[in-house]
């Protein structure tokens, strides 16, 4: 033995080292497909985008009403009316928001960010929202979860409808 394998100045035990990387990448896996639907954890395992489409929705619209009434002069467009299917949706993954048409003239937005471990959900089909991460569901008129593992209904996103036009409020 070397008097540098006794020194422990020298630096950390192979062993730490090795048991170090492990734990690590134990706890990047845990956290990746291990999220908690407690608080807002959904939206915390996400990217800032879906944190501000969260608070977004906290302060938009609700119930039944087609569209906020929040000051939205200068809003984000999004779309048409005309490119929204009835009973359906569309994803717009840069905005972070899904845009529905539960109703004939009837538009929402909600998050597109998945409420259980923060993937982006992909499609709308009869009147379903789908993650395609775990398969969690949600409703098309309320954001409401339809199937789990997701437990919290997807954050109403606050819109404008003018003419023909959707915008981000």
């Amino acid at each position: 033995m070397t008097s540098a394998s006794l020194n422990p100045a020298s630096g950390p035990a192979r062993r730490a080292v090795v048991a170090a990387a492990g734990a690590a990448g134990l706890a990047v896996a845990l956290t990746a497909c291990g999220g908690s639907d407690d608080d807002a954890s959904g939206s915390s395992n996400s990217s800032a985008g879906a944190g501000t489409a969260g608070a977004a929705g906290s302060a938009g619209s609700t119930g039944g009403s087609s569209a906020s009434t929040g000051g939205g002069a200068g809003g984000t467009a999004l779309t048409t009316t005309a490119e929204i299917p009835q009973g359906g949706g569309k994803v717009f993954e840069d905005k972070k928001v899904v845009v529905v048409q539960p109703s004939a003239g009837q538009f929402k937005a909600f998050s597109s960010v998945c409420t259980h471990a923060g993937c982006a959900v992909k499609s709308i089909a009869d009147g379903v929202i789908n993650c395609p991460c775990h398969n969690s569901n949600f409703s098309i008129t309320d954001g409401s979860v339809k199937s789990g593992p997701a437990k919290k209904p997807l954050p109403e996103v606050p819109i404008k409808v003018s003419g023909d036009s959707i915008t981000l409020a």
